[in-house]
């Protein structure tokens, strides 16, 4: 209960950390300083402190790699971290949870996956819990279309890399895929970081400091090793664990950073919750589906 807990407040604060960073600095120079240190700390970790207990990929593996930092870092994180100038962290970490959903969609498409009647309702809901979500942000201009598009982006390429995980099977340690594709992730970003954002304002200030020893060291870092601890315990209340996290969002972003959590922000998670409950992707008591692992893991 402890580590759930611990989990889902360390998964949620990400978003809220990246309001604090872009007061210092522009969200894809920010981002590829925390996913090379991120990366680099990983590898370090791996293959030097515990030298010996993993491989390092094959040559074949390498793409798959540098795919999934293209997928699911460079484009979904720094398509979210540019998005979270505009749009609120609360919002930020109840469209995160609908992945599944996206995932199913792009599986149907590209791997030929029937979707079930219950993924259908569960879709229906969750995207009424969204439209409900958004519709004051935009109505009294807290978030810009802009911003959401960017968002829109980033979620969909984040389903582009758990599908493409899911079809190639990498027989590697899921702390090794995750260490590599955040190291690529960063490297990518690295161009567009410098042509987009030369002429940011950049602070190397007491607060980017503190953003980034907690984003690297609390969210990259601890918050996955905690993940996949909590996934070999038990798939099914990890599950539910990262699915609670908009909760911890919303809390987080209201009591740090003063964001009104509204009767539509309790409205559209009541929605998400019940389309994720009603499509079995939050089961409490269901047995988890063979491949839940590997896409959560991705």
């Amino acid at each position: 209960m402890f580590l759930g807990i611990l989990f889902t407040i360390l998964w949620a604060s990400g978003a809220v950390s990246v309001k604090f960073g872009l007061l210092s600095a522009p969200p894809l120079i920010m981002g590829t300083i925390r996913f090379l240190l991120a990366g680099g700390l990983l590898l370090l970790y791996i293959y030097f402190f515990k030298k010996g207990t993993y491989r390092m990929p094959h040559k074949k593996e390498w793409k798959p790699l540098i795919l999934l930092g293209l997928f699911n870092t460079s484009l979904y994180l720094g398509c979210g971290f540019w998005a979270l100038q505009t749009v609120s962290s609360g919002f930020f970490n109840l469209a995160v949870v609908i992945n599944p959903f996206l995932v199913a969609l792009l599986s149907s498409i590209l791997m030929k996956r029937s979707i079930q009647k219950k993924e259908w309702i569960g879709m229906i809901f969750s995207t009424i819990g969204l439209i409900i979500a958004t519709y004051p942000l935009l109505e009294h201009s807290h978030s810009t279309w802009s911003g959401l598009l960017l968002l829109i982006i980033g979620m969909v390429s984040m389903a582009i890399g758990s599908v493409y995980f899911q079809k190639q099977k990498l027989e590697l340690p899921s702390l090794v895929i995750n260490a590599w594709q955040v190291l690529f992730g960063g490297v990518i970003l690295i161009l567009p970081s410098i042509i987009l954002e030369f002429n940011k304002p950049f602070i190397l200030d007491l607060n980017l400091i503190m953003y980034l020893v907690w984003s690297v060291l609390g969210v990259s870092i601890f918050a996955m090793i905690l993940w996949f601890y909590l996934l070999k315990q038990d798939a099914v209340k990890a599950n539910i664990w990262l699915f609670l996290t908009p909760i911890a969002g919303y809390f987080l972003s209201s009591t740090l950073l003063g964001e009104e959590v509204t009767i539509y922000d309790i409205l559209a998670s009541l929605f998400v919750f019940t389309g994720l409950y009603l499509s079995g992707n939050f089961r409490l008591n269901k047995a988890p589906k063979s491949s839940l692992e590997k896409k959560l893991e991705s």
